[in-house]
C-alpha cells in the first residue's frame, strides 16, 4: 500500500512538471564555474558553466582552502569519529566556534551539521525552554525556520514577507506578558530581497521581543568582513541570535549559530539535532577556517561579486528579459508554469551547455516559478554574454514587449 501511495505521488509530479531531477555535475576546481555534466545514457561527459552555484564566492575552490582541508586529513583522517559529546570535539571545532562567534561579534557560537539542522535544533531547543512564546515568523522564511518552529510547540504569527506594518499589528495583538520572538532572513533566496533590520528591531525593542536572523545567503558577501548584512548595516548587536552556514559564501559544509552565551550553552546541551549527530569531519573545520580568514581579508572578492551580479543585472535588462527585482546577488527570473519552468533549463543545459536551477513548487508558490541566477566574481563578460544570448534563444515567449 505505501509503495503504491508513493508510486502515485510521484505520477502526479511528473504530471505537474515538478519531479526533481539530479543533474549528474562535476565540479572543476580549478576552473570554477567550469563543471562537467554526465548526461548519462552512454553520452560522453561535457564540459559546462554553472549560473546556480551557491559556492557564491568560490572559496569551495580556493587553494588555501584546499589546502587546509587536505593538510586535516593527513593529520586527523577523514572523519571526527563521534559526537560533540562522544571524541567528536577537537581543537579545529572550538577554534571555528571562537572564529566564528568573532566574526559575529558574538560571545559564543556552536556548529552543527547543517544550515537546516542548525534552524531547526536551536529554534526548536530555544522555544521550548519557555513555554509560552510567540513565535512572529515572515511569510518567506525557509523550511529550517518553520521546522524548528513548529518543533518547538509554541503560538506562531505569520507575517506578510518584509510587511513591517503588518508585524506590528500582530505585535500589538499579541498579549503584552507573552515572551516574543521575531525570526527572519536577511537575505531571502527566491526574490533576492534584503530585511529592513533596524526596522524590525525597532519593533522588536517597542514590543518587547526577541530576534532570530538567519544570515545564510549573507555569510561571507556582506558587511566589511563579510559577516553579512547585519554587520552590513550596523545592525548586529541589535540581533540576539544570528544563525549562518559554511555551505555557501564559506564554500564548504554545516551551519551554526552565533549570540549570548547562556542561550548558545543551551542549545548545545539540549539539542537533540547536535546532541545525537556525529562531529563535523575535522578537514571541514579546517577549510572553514581557512576560508573565512581569507574572506575577512579579501573585500575586493566582495566588490567583486557585487561587481559582477550588477554586471549580470544590467545585461539582462538590455537584452529586455524579465528579473526580479533583486537587491542582492540573487536574479530570479519569472518562468511561470513548473513543466515550462523545467524545459528551459533543460534547453538551457542540453543545447547551450549553461546549467541553470528551476525553482518550482514546493519552494515557490505554484504560478511563480523561477530560474535562479548567481554570478560569482569568476563569471566573466563573455559568460555573461552567452548566457544572454541562450535565454533569448529560449525565452522569447516570456520577454518583455
Amino acid at each position: 500500500m505505501l509503495r503504491a501511495h508513493c508510486a502515485g505521488h510521484l505520477d502526479t509530479m511528473r504530471a505537474e512538471g515538478r519531479y526533481r531531477d539530479f543533474a549528474a555535475l562535476e565540479k572543476l576546481a580549478d576552473r570554477f564555474p567550469a563543471y562537467r555534466w554526465h548526461p548519462g545514457g552512454g553520452a560522453p561527459p561535457r564540459e559546462i558553466t554553472v549560473w546556480s552555484s551557491n559556492d557564491y564566492l568560490g572559496m569551495g575552490c580556493d587553494p588555501a582552502v584546499r589546502q587546509a582541508a587536505a593538510d586535516a586529513i593527513a593529520a586527523h583522517g577523514a572523519g571526527a569519529g563521534g559526537t560533540r559529546n562522544i571524541s567528536g570535539t577537537a581543537p579545529l571545532h572550538a577554534g571555528l566556534e571562537a572564529d566564528l562567534a568573532a566574526w559575529h561579534g558574538k560571545p559564543a557560537a556552536l556548529l552543527f551539521g547543517s544550515g537546516y539542522i542548525a534552524n531547526s535544533a536551536a529554534l526548536s531547543a530555544l522555544l521550548s525552554a519557555l513555554p509560552g512564546t510567540i513565535v512572529f515568523s515572515d511569510a518567506m522564511n525557509h523550511a529550517s525556520m518553520i521546522d524548528g518552529i513548529r518543533r518547538g510547540g509554541s503560538g506562531k504569527r505569520i507575517w506578510r514577507h518584509n510587511d513591517l506594518k503588518h508585524l506590528e499589528v500582530l505585535l500589538r495583538e499579541a498579549p503584552p506578558e507573552a515572551p516574543k520572538l521575531i525570526a527572519l532572513e536577511s537575505v531571502y533566496s527566491m526574490d533576492g530581497d534584503v530585511a529592513p533590520l533596524h526596522a524590525v528591531c525597532d519593533l522588536a525593542d517597542r514590543h518587547g521581543a526577541m530576534t532570530y536572523l538567519d544570515e545564510v545567503h549573507a555569510v561571507g558577501l556582506y558587511g566589511a568582513t563579510g559577516a553579512g548584512i547585519a554587520e552590513r548595516d550596523g545592525a548586529t548587536a541589535r540581533i540576539d541570535i544570528i544563525q549562518g552556514t559554511l555551505a555557501k559564501g564559506v564554500g564548504v559544509v554545516g551551519g551554526y549559530i552565533a549570540g549570548d552565551a547562556a542561550l548558545v550553552d543551551y542549545v548545545r546541551s539540549t539539542a537533540g539535532g547536535l546532541i545525537f549527530t556525529t562531529s563535523m569531519p575535522p578537514a571541514t573545520a579546517a577549510a572553514a577556517r581557512a576560508s573565512i580568514r581569507r574572506i575577512r581579508d579579501n573585500a575586493g572578492l566582495r566588490e567583486r561579486l557585487g561587481e559582477r551580479a550588477a554586471a549580470l543585472k544590467a545585461a539582462l535588462d538590455v537584452a529586455r528579459l524579465p528579473r526580479l527585482p533583486s537587491e542582492s546577488h540573487i536574479v530570479p527570473i519569472p518562468v511561470p508554469g513548473a513543466g515550462h519552468c523545467r524545459m528551459v533549463a533543460r534547453r538551457l543545459l542540453e543545447e547551450f551547455s549553461l546549467y541553470v536551477t528551476p525553482i518550482n513548487y514546493p519552494t515557490v508558490p505554484r504560478g511563480t516559478e523561477r530560474l535562479r541566477l548567481c554570478a560569482t566574481p569568476f563569471h566573466t563578460d563573455a559568460m555573461i554574454a552567452a548566457l544572454i544570448a541562450a535565454l533569448c534563444a529560449v525565452l522569447p515567449m516570456v520577454r518583455e514587449p
